[in-house]
């Protein structure tokens, strides 16, 4: 016989939290490839990894309205970059100029670096 009451499942809250790797660091220049800014270019800001995302200087700005939490702040309209997911940007060729993909590659020291498809030239981290 099945039960009358439904019983709740237990939340799991504490759970491992996945850091995703990631093509793209803080200061790479990026071209969006789908969204509502395609084709807009920028310097990469902050980078989520925990959510894949990434934030572009002048891509995706949205308008906050603040209070002011002390008399030094100012409150009012503020507009920032919002975060864009990662998947959306691609990384700038730095011998043509145009997006490319990138491919990983261990040096003879060990260290790893990106190598552009396109053009086959390293692609440093900034």
């Amino acid at each position: 016989m099945r039960r009358l009451v439904h019983r709740k499942r237990k939340r799991t809250r504490n759970g491992p939290v996945v850091h995703h790797k990631m093509h793209i660091t803080k200061g790479d220049t990026v071209r969006v490839v789908s969204g509502d800014d395609k084709g807009m270019e920028g310097r990469v800001i902050r980078v989520d990894r925990k959510r894949r995302r990434v934030a572009v200087e002048g891509v995706n700005i949205v308008k906050r309205h603040k209070r002011a939490q002390s008399e030094a702040e100012e409150s009012g309209i503020i507009e920032f970059p919002a975060l864009i997911d990662a998947s959306n940007v691609m990384l700038i060729d730095p011998k043509s100029g145009e997006p490319t993909r990138i491919r990983r590659k261990r040096d003879k020291d060990g260290v790893g670096e990106r190598i552009s498809v396109k053009s086959g030239q390293s692609i440093p981290r900034s």
